[in-house]
């Protein structure tokens, strides 16, 4: 075989154990024994030490030297190994395999802190986690340390790019926010109990409206919504607060368009480098245009009020308009997975500058608690009254995924952009939306976006899809246009 040959095989069997990585995550976090954690950080921090072992395999160096990209997809996967071989073996393994035992222990931990609302439970196993990402940040990084951490979830991009962007962002979100706390308008918050099951229910509606494929996946509950997986095996997860059905929906709806992006993948690129998500920032902005330009549109609110009618009776909203208000109210909240499409780019900001203060030592673990009560209460007025609605109420810290928020900010820009695109290329996007039909929408972002997988750069990608280069103008437009709308301005 040839060296080209010899690595693709190579790398399909460490795809193959990341898989497996991937379900042992997902079994934790959705029906594993609760006592069962400390065996399950054994377990991965064991096979951790087995997959860092073979990313850093001097046989892939020389494999690399000598390979000869035949086509435009060995050329990507050829490219991408160097950079992986690269952070990979600036890592030593030590390091490596205990931060993976140290973050399944953690997340654990985590839950039962933020179940009793008690920090006590958690700092001393989160200051180890702090200490081990800045003992990684240090390895890998040839400047910054948070860019290095940042590169592995949006290569390309520098924590200056990201502050940049905030700061172009922050003034127009403020004001707009300001303009609407003091409209008139005012929808009420839903005022009634729904059902765990109908919700469920439900949701599982939703995710087929937007494509998901229940033959290569299943929906499941955890503490904190996400999906795993890719190729034939794409999971996803949601929550259920019966006082609140949207939680539900929009969290199912946000974790489909992760798994519709891994689902439409080329299915060639399987068990390869090019076989997933090419960035978390892409991967949001396919879950960020499910969630809202799509999900939370007139056309597609007016549908789901029709099928929460049929499934609930009156639940306390008169008609399709004010369902679609009651949906896209705007109010400052603690929880960064419930706020509106207003606010929430304010949590990544918030987010963004607390972690690049813990990695670069500005802040430690036993002051993090005041720092995100007192940013929290400047930035959104209020006073964070239990630790599970403050810092508390993330998994990515616990688990060590500092770098990954400004994602999702990215996630948000990038779907602006693809829905300015969309709209011009598919005019009739909102009638599908009407009849419960997300085909139009989900057909283009397969075509333009999801089924090359990581074969182009990030930017790439989302410059392809769209013509040009992505930046914040059509987010921030669609956003004054949809809000002054609904609330006058």
């Amino acid at each position: 075989m040839s060296a080209y040959q010899d690595l693709a095989a190579f790398l399909r069997e460490t795809a193959a154990l990341d898989k497996i990585a991937m379900r042992l995550g997902w079994d934790q976090e959705t029906v594993m024994p609760r006592d069962a954690g400390d065996d399950r950080a054994e377990e991965a921090g064991a096979l951790e030490a087995v997959l860092h072992a073979r990313r850093t395999d001097p046989r892939i160096a020389q494999w690399l030297a000598k390979a000869e990209a035949m086509t435009e997809e060995e050329g990507r996967v050829l490219d991408l190994v160097a950079v992986d071989y690269n952070r990979a073996t600036r890592i030593p393994a030590r390091l490596a395999t205990e931060l993976a035992r140290l973050t399944s222990k953690s997340q654990g931990i985590w839950a039962q802190a933020r179940a009793a609302e008690d920090p006590s439970i958690f700092l001393p196993t989160f200051r180890e986690v702090v200490h081990l990402k800045r003992e990684e940040a240090a390895a890998l990084s040839d400047g910054d340390p948070y860019d290095a951490l940042l590169a592995g979830y949006e290569p390309g991009i520098t924590h200056r790019d990201i502050a940049k962007m905030f700061d172009r962002m922050r003034p127009r979100l403020v004001d707009l926010c300001a303009r609407v706390a003091a409209s008139d308008v005012r929808p009420a918050p839903l005022d009634h109990v729904f059902g765990e099951a109908t919700q469920m229910r439900m949701s599982r509606l939703c995710a087929s409206a937007f494509g998901y494929d229940w033959t290569r996946g299943r929906m499941d509950v955890a503490v904190h919504p996400f999906s795993t997986g890719s190729g034939n095996d794409v999971r996803i997860t949601t929550r259920v607060a019966q006082n609140d059905p949207f939680n539900n929906i929009y969290s199912t709806i946000h974790e489909t368009g992760h798994a519709c992006y891994e689902q439409a993948i080329d299915p060639d690129y399987n068990f390869t480098p090019l076989g997933g998500g090419v960035s978390m920032g892409v991967h949001e902005s396919q879950s960020r245009i499910y969630e809202n330009q799509l999900g939370r549109s007139r056309a597609f609110t007016g549908w789901l009020f029709e099928r929460m009618t049929d499934a609930y009776g009156d639940f306390g909203v008169g008609d399709a308009d004010g369902f679609y208000k009651v949906v896209n109210r705007v109010a400052p909240g603690f929880i960064r997975t419930e706020a509106d499409e207003l606010h929430y780019n304010l949590h990544i900001m918030m987010r963004f500058d607390l972690e690049r203060d813990l990695i670069a030592g500005r802040l430690e673990v036993e002051d993090l608690e005041e720092a995100w009560n007192a940013r929290f209460l400047a930035d959104f007025g209020l006073k964070v009254d239990r630790p599970s609605n403050g810092f508390l109420q993330d998994v990515h810290w616990p688990v060590g995924l500092f770098g990954y928020f400004p994602t999702y900010a990215l996630g948000n820009v990038y779907a602006g952009c693809l829905m300015q695109a969309l709209d011009a290329a598919v005019p009739d996007v909102a009638q599908g939306l009407a009849q419960g039909d997300a085909s139009a929408a989900t057909g283009w972002l397969r075509e333009n976006v999801q089924r090359f997988g990581a074969l182009r750069t990030p930017r790439q990608t989302i410059a392809h899809a769209c013509g040009k280069t992505p930046d914040e103008g059509p987010l921030l437009s669609y956003l004054e246009q949809k809000f002054s709308a609904i609330y006058g301005l």
